[in-house]
């Protein structure tokens, strides 16, 4: 990660450039610097890039559910006094956005989401039977990427001691039955803010029907494709992410 977190109350963030706030809410296992090509481009384009550490892994098990990471979300942009923000979410970061859009609409200017989920949950969460095995866990890495070289021996790691700590596990199916729960299939009809939807062609996770359903629910939206590419695009074609959200940032003038 290039930049520094910053500690303000209960909150960690990283918070780069000035203007119209766009704020990046990470995935499940998605580390803050999956985001560090977005960082960099948007921040230097008239825009607040603001990326909090949501608490995963650090509420009780009780409150461990979108919901509460949908309220989590609304205090942290009250704690720093936007009245409107751009959010960008990837896999449970825009489950989380949609969630958050769908109980303060008032505070969402626009949604992007790539690879979220809310709609289809049965990758979420499973598979991890075999945990102490580093091989099955690797694979399962690679499988989020079309490319599997783009999981590094780094982010191979990360995910291998996520999985392996009793604690994040638990966590993890708490999450996964969670995202079940909150599915948004009645919501999206009802929830007019513009939404950019930009996905991989090739996502296992979250297979393309599940983009187009998107598309389909959400009253005003538009749907972008990237070719050769899975469940987080912003990783594995950073510069095509990032041209196809700034040119709709720019054609519905935000």
């Amino acid at each position: 990660m290039t930049h520094s977190l910053k500690k303000e109350g209960n909150y960690n963030y990283i918070e780069v450039g000035e203007g119209t706030p766009i704020i990046v809410l990470h995935g499940l296992m998605g580390g803050l610097s999956n985001f560090d090509a977005v960082t960099k481009h948007f921040s230097t384009k008239g825009y607040k890039v603001i990326i909090p550490e949501l608490p995963i892994y650090t509420m009780s098990l009780l409150k461990t559910n979108v919901k509460n990471f949908a309220n989590y979300l609304h205090s942290f942009i009250e704690f720093k006094g936007f009245n409107e923000v751009i959010l960008l979410g990837n896999s449970l970061g825009g489950h989380i956005g949609l969630y958050h859009t769908k109980l303060f609409p008032e505070k969402v200017k626009a949604l992007i989401i790539t690879g979220s989920s809310g709609l289809y949950e049965s990758a979420m969460g499973g598979g991890y039977t075999k945990r102490s095995d580093y091989e099955v866990i690797k694979k399962k890495a690679q499988e989020v990427f079309y490319d599997p070289e783009v999981a590094t021996k780094e982010i191979v790691d990360e995910v291998y001691a996520t999985v392996n700590d009793r604690n994040k596990l638990i966590k993890t199916l708490a999450i996964a039955k969670s995202a079940i729960r909150h599915n948004m299939a009645k919501d999206l009809p009802k929830m007019q803010t513009p939404t950019c939807i930009i996905w991989g062609k090739n996502d296992n996770v979250t297979p393309p029907e599940v983009a187009e359903e998107f598309h389909t629910l959400l009253p005003d939206s538009d749907l972008y494709w990237i070719d050769k590419c899975g469940h987080a695009a912003m990783m594995e074609h950073p510069d095509t992410f990032n041209n196809l959200m700034e040119n709709w940032l720019s054609k519905r003038n935000f």
